[in-house]
């Protein structure tokens, strides 16, 4: 047989390519089998050994003691020790090098350093270059073994998202460190707040902003053949991620300290402003988009107007849900009865689904929020079976939903929608954040003097305003519901751009 030359060339680089995906994985093998297992044992035990340095620095201390930088002997001794064993451990998981660009601010040029992206729970290697500033971190890690007594060595910053007062205690010493004019080292915040994929920036939270003071930004890059370290939503868990980047032979990180950004009289009043800007400049270095997608709790969520609403609601996951069970939810006879709850079972759902397969059932039922005898709002059910109806126009759909959660007013024969209707609405329709929905009805209305909507104020927020009707119309119309495989469509592009994490601690 005579090939030509390009028939050749084809031929050797099929091989060639072969080849090296053979090498690789065979590669992967024994560096998984071999070297990652002794890499984690001696990793782990360098953690431990950290133990005794950390609480070494804060022994004998009082509580007023600790509300003060810690100077002298325990200064010098127990941080150049952690800080010497933490070089020693992510040295043992693989990072065998770390690159820096830039030069680190003082603390009186910026007393606060924000990082990005947060792509991965190896990302406090951050600390090293930056000589283990202060860090914010969540009370409950306090009583986790050996991460609590590090964090007593880091006299870190404790937030409590069970106590909303603690959020304000926090504000307050964030800005007494911050203005304390070098007294206290620098605080290092990850402003977006959770992990995401690093293709996009989230949106940054005001809190490291709040002092208005000089911050510098800090980049984080992993710039390695394989992404190993990515710890996001519907990726890898902890132990697969740990264990795939101690089966590298080598892995990099890169540390760019950006110029010190001050700011302006106006982003220095405004946390917000002065937050965006700030997400703007380490985007535009890093060459990723800054996105206004933020998490509320562990559910993604991007702000559109004055809402926010999921980047993938629960309605679509239900349709599809549906769909593969060959139910199609205009042949459903709802049966609610508007303005009253009718709480059902799953067996009761199953029946009024006509679902006969346990976990398909299972599946469905879990989409709609269950009360504590584990029943769900039949009106949840019809709205949702409504909205995935493509026989319903949206005006229709409004006033479906209305007529389902509208309540009689003790005077008068006018229905109203209430807080409690309006949000549930929101979140079935859109994936909104209840807390979110809550506050928007009361924004709405106070602009029309009254304590609920009614139909006409609900359908000129939801149809008549541009902006949401294009939003409602994007989420409800079924025919425009897409895939989340499908090129182009708000899914792709949101898992394409942003993954929202897992639940995780920061």
């Amino acid at each position: 047989m005579e090939w030509d030359v390009g028939e050749e060339e084809e031929a050797s680089v099929a091989h060639s390519t072969s080849s090296t995906v053979v090498d690789a994985f065979t590669r992967f093998c024994l560096l998984g089998a071999l070297l990652a297992p002794i890499r984690v044992l001696l990793a782990f035990i360098v953690l431990f050994l950290l133990w005794p340095f950390a609480w070494l620095q804060v022994a004998g201390l009082t509580e007023e003691q600790l509300q003060e930088p810690i100077t002298g002997w325990r200064k010098t001794v127990c941080h150049n020790g952690v800080l010497g064993l933490s070089r020693l451990l992510f040295f043992l998981l693989g990072f065998l090098r770390i690159r820096v660009r830039g030069q680190r601010a003082s603390c009186l040029q910026a007393p606060v350093l924000v990082a990005a992206p947060h792509s991965t729970f190896f990302d406090p290697i951050v600390l090293l270059p930056c000589d283990l500033p202060k860090v914010v971190s969540r009370a409950e890690n306090l009583s986790v073994p050996v991460i609590g007594a590090l964090l007593r060595f880091n006299q870190a910053i404790l937030v409590s998202r069970h106590d909303p007062a603690s959020r304000r205690r926090v504000v307050e010493e964030v800005r007494r460190r911050a203005t304390s004019g070098g007294k206290w080292p620098q605080v290092l915040f990850f402003p977006e707040g959770t992990c995401s994929n690093k293709k996009a920036l989230l949106k940054f939270k005001p809190g490291a902003f709040i002092a208005g003071v000089p911050v510098q930004p800090v980049l984080i890059r992993y710039p390695n053949s394989l992404d190993t370290t990515s710890w996001a939503w519907r990726g890898p868990g902890v132990l697969k991620v740990l264990w795939l980047t101690a089966s590298q032979p080598c892995s990099i990180v890169d540390v760019e300290f950006l110029p010190v950004y001050h700011p302006s009289l106006e982003e220095s009043r405004d946390p917000t402003l002065y937050a965006n800007n700030v997400q703007r400049v380490m985007a535009q270095a890093l060459g990723i988009p800054a996105t206004e997608c933020e998490f509320v709790g562990s559910l993604p969520v991007i702000v559109v107007g004055r809402l926010k609403v999921a980047l993938e609601p629960q309605l679509w996951e239900l349709r599809r849900v549906l769909r593969k069970a060959g139910l199609s939810p205009g042949c459903v006879d709802a049966g609610a009865e508007p303005g009253r709850s009718r709480m059902i079972s799953q067996e009761e759902f199953a029946r009024q689904l006509q679902l006969s397969d346990p976990q398909t059932v299972a599946g469905a039922f879990s989409y709609f929020q269950q009360d504590a005898n584990g029943l769900v709002d039949f009106r949840d059910v019809a709205l949702a079976l409504a909205a995935l109806d493509g026989n319903r126009s949206l005006e229709e759909l409004t006033c479906l939903a209305f007529e389902l959660f509208a309540e009689e007013q003790t005077e008068g024969p006018t229905r109203l929608l209430y807080r409690d209707g309006f949000s549930t609405i929101l979140h079935l329709l859109l994936g909104s954040p209840r807390p979110a929905a809550v506050t928007l009805h009361a924004e709405l209305c106070q602009a029309g003097s009254c304590q609920g909507l009614s139909l006409c104020q609900f359908q000129d927020f939801s149809l008549r305003d541009p902006l949401h009707e294009k939003l409602f119309s994007t989420y409800l119309r079924p025919s425009q519901i897409p895939n989340a495989s499908s090129p182009g469509s708000p899914t792709a592009r949101a898992n394409g751009t942003v993954q929202a994490p897992k639940q995780k601690g920061d």
